[in-house]
């Protein structure tokens, strides 16, 4: 997802110079970090609750009661990430620019465009009445904290303070984050744009075919098998259209008690996002009699996403299914206001948004139009002319808290499953366990059916022929419960076969981490938690076991060259950051992308290595797939190039890449290795300012892997080698023979306060595949407290 990312960008140094001057010292840093021991006296507890902070930071919430739990999760929250929750909110309401000024004005004018507020103001009428209690008794939390504490130093930096927290703020951003892992609207403008200077053909040239023989996650034979579109078609129709004119990524999987050394299920995941400091996730630990669960969830909602309860276990990849539209549609000249619908003219819905912007004496006016489909958002892209309205499950009628609520209580499959048929959006690929040893998959959220065309591109918006028909049901949803594999898995890759009757999409990963994954599953009878912890963090490449074997039979004239490929020779095609020829493939691999792309698309193929369209989505994904691409190429076209063959091409992306190296690092080939060019950085929002950074960032840690080894640390090469795309942003082992056993980790700590100790005390565990306890009976806990808070009732 790219939210974290782009609100990197939003500091200027003129903004921050003035608070940069009040540091002294490390008091200030240390000032804002709450206390976790004593008594607070609080009104808007009903009797009253505990929260135990163990070793590393992570709060054990007890209360008697829903409404004093979940106001306890929002104190404690806030105790440790509130400005990272005024970031979320005011991201999902567009008013970053109020606080932070004229470099995040693109975020706020699409945000507002969107309209992720509006529709959560429409949730919150409809909310029931649980869904009322928990989210007012987290927002009373989240409130008593603000009022009573110290801010954290970013506030004083702005020299801002935080509005009270409304239950709407967590049903905006909850719509955010879903719609930030939902769809492909950045790809669909890519494509058009692509099509009007290229044309169709070259285009559907540019598409991976999912790999032959390559896994999908629904085992044949189970419940589903997923259409494949006609992507050329849709291309010819987009091209009639322009007048020839992260989502994130992750790992899970599950095994029952037969593959088990428990004779229990075990069950591990990864979400893979763009990291950030602090982190996206945040731990807890939360029992009432009415609700009891360990994982993680989002600063700003009050829910584990990801974790167990007494009973389950469960873990999320995104599943690519494409959830976003875009309609091209027909303006009336003469009346703003009214588009074409099936040769009749139509009146869309007019909002006027008023962007405050800091350091502005004037609002920035943003009239919003809502069709039949959704906003139009055409003018907050540059450099789009059509006007293009946005149809996404994401603003469709939800109630996202409720169904996480749902799934925190399910004791059993059938009832999970009843809370994902409530699951709106994002899309998501869902593994579960039990106690009684069954292990399963859904696919969970809205799944749209549609008309014609697969919403690759921009579809006609005057014709009804192109519109959504509602959506798939949630029982023809791709599922599969106690297969006779023994196991599910899931890492992005295609969902199910092609006789599947409905269209999901067609973005995939290309199946290399979901290969790896089954075989380390399949390498032995029987596994442990340390096994699944270990295939966590895995660095096989089975992408650069294709490749290598061509790269190798070259005979290059160039001694460098020559030197490359004997380290290539030896090579394992392990990836860690300290190797040598995983350095040399990824930069030849790269090179000879890019020649390839650029072969047909000039300095074009720039969007097709990672160029964005918009801060909110600043990274295309296109290079995920590209080395099935690239395969495919090489073996189905021989005269891609003009001129030359691709042996030809592939020694001159060698003798280029090996130019690269030396350069950068030097002619010492025992100091290429691949941690050097390729690092994962801690990075805070203030960071960017010179002065700040040094307070507020961490790293840089040298990393292996790639997009394609389980332990994914991806990088797009429009943006360098860095892991500037995704990683793992937690990951848990779930062990459901005794759930203290189960263990976690966060990239880099739990606590959102620079001065902690928790700000960063996890990146040198998370590098080196190491966990924490997952701490679930209370003796345990009680066994690591380091700090007890009560909060009674005032």
């Amino acid at each position: 997802m790219g939210t974290a990312r782009t609100v990197r960008r939003i500091a200027t140094g003129a903004l921050l110079a003035a608070g940069a001057a009040a540091l002294v010292g490390g008091y200030v840093l240390r000032r804002p970090v709450p206390r976790a021991k004593g008594k607070v006296s609080l009104r808007g507890l009903r009797e009253g609750a505990e929260i135990i902070r163990d070793r590393w930071g992570v709060p054990h919430i007890y209360a008697s009661n829903l409404n004093d739990l979940a106001f306890a999760v929002g104190y404690a929250q806030a105790q440790d990430r509130l400005w990272q929750m005024e970031m979320n909110r005011r991201a999902a309401a567009g008013t970053l620019a109020e606080l932070l000024g004229e470099p995040v004005l693109e975020i706020d004018r699409m945000t507002r465009r969107i309209g992720f507020r509006r529709a959560a103001e429409r949730d919150w009428a409809e909310a029931d009445s649980v869904e009322r209690e928990v989210l007012e008794a987290y927002s009373a939390g989240v409130n008593a904290y603000i009022d009573r504490a110290k801010m954290p130093l970013e506030f004083t930096i702005v020299r801002s303070q935080p509005a009270p927290w409304q239950p709407v703020d967590s049903l905006a951003f909850g719509r955010l984050f879903g719609w930030a892992l939902t769809g492909n609207w950045d790809l669909e403008i890519v494509r058009s744009w692509t099509i009007e200077r290229f044309g169709a053909e070259v285009m559907a040239e540019l598409e991976p075919s999912y790999p032959a023989g390559a896994p999908v996650i629904v085992p044949p034979g189970t419940e589903a098998k997923g259409a494949k579109p006609d992507v050329l078609a849709d291309y010819r129709q987009a091209a009639e259209l322009v007048g020839v004119a992260g989502r994130g990524m992750s790992n899970n999987w599950a095994v029952d008690g037969t593959k088990s050394v428990t004779g229990k299920p075990l069950l591990a995941c990864d979400p893979h996002l763009t990291l950030s400091l602090p982190s996206i996730w945040w731990e807890m630990h939360i029992d009432s009699p009415e609700m009891k669960a360990a994982g993680v969830g989002l600063p700003g909602l009050p829910a584990v996403v990801m974790g167990h309860n007494e009973r389950i276990a469960w873990g999320m990849t995104a599943a690519l299914v494409d959830g976003d539209d875009l309609f091209v549609e027909q303006m009336d000249p003469a009346d703003a206001p009214r588009y074409r619908q099936n040769g009749k003219w139509s009146r869309g819905e007019v909002f006027r948004e008023e962007i405050t912007v800091r350091k502005r004496n004037e609002p920035v006016i943003e009239e919003v139009l809502v069709t039949r489909h959704g906003p139009i958002i055409s003018p907050a892209i540059k450099g789009e002319p059509r006007t293009l309205s946005l149809k996404t499950v994401a603003l469709e009628p939800a109630h996202q808290v409720k169904a996480m609520m749902m799934v925190m209580a399910a004791h059993n499959w059938d009832e999970f499953r009843q809370a994902l048929s409530q699951w709106p959006f994002p899309p998501l690929n869902f593994a579960y366990a039990d106690l009684d040893g069954n292990i399963g998959y859904q696919l969970g959220g809205l799944v749209p059916a549609r008309g014609k065309g697969h919403g690759t591109v921009p579809a006609p918006g005057w014709t009804e022929d192109y519109d959504w028909k509602g959506f798939v049901p949630f029982d023809e949803l791709p599922h599969a419960y106690n297969p006779e594999t023994h196991w599910v898995a899931s890492a992005n890759n295609k969902i199910a076969d092609d006789d599947y009757p409905h269209f999901l999409s067609a973005e995939n990963a290309d199946g290399f981490r979901q290969r790896r994954i089954i075989e380390l599953l399949e390498e032995k009878e029987k596994h442990s938690a340390d096994d699944f912890a270990a295939m966590q963090v895995d660095q096989v490449s089975l992408a650069a076991k294709e490749l290598v074997p061509l790269v190798t039979a070259l005979a290059p004239e160039d001694e460098w060259c020559r030197r490359a490929i004997t380290f290539l020779k030896a090579w394992d095609q392990r990836l860690p950051a300290d190797s040598v020829a995983a350095c040399i493939y990824e930069v030849f691999f790269s090179h000879l992308l890019r020649r390839t792309l650029e072969e047909k698309l000039g300095s074009w193929s720039d969007f097709f290595l990672g160029k964005g369209v918009h801060m909110l989505r600043p990274h295309t994904t296109f290079f995920h797939a590209s080395h099935s691409w690239l395969m495919e190429k090489m073996r189905e076209r021989p005269q891609w190039f003009d001129g030359k063959t691709w042996a030809e091409a592939m020694e001159e992306a060698l003798e280029s890449a090996v130019g690269e190296l030396r350069s950068r690092l030097g002619d010492e080939v025992s100091r290429w290795q691949w941690g050097r060019l390729h690092k994962q950085h801690f990075r805070h929002p203030l960071g960017e300012v010179r002065g700040l950074d040094r307070i507020f960032n961490r790293g840089a840690v040298p990393m292996g892997g790639d997009a394609n080894t389980v332990w994914q640390a991806a990088y797009v090469p429009y943006h360098g080698y860095d892991v500037n795309s995704f990683t793992a942003s937690w990951r848990q082992v779930i062990d459901l023979a005794d759930f203290n056993q189960s263990r976690a980790t966060l990239p880099s700590g739990q606590s959102g306060h620079t001065g902690s100790r928790h700000y960063a005390d996890m990146i040198s565990r998370w590098r080196r595949g190491e966990y924490h306890p997952m701490l679930w009976d209370r003796e345990q806990v009680e066994a690591q407290a380091r700090g007890r808070l009560r909060l009674v009732a005032g």
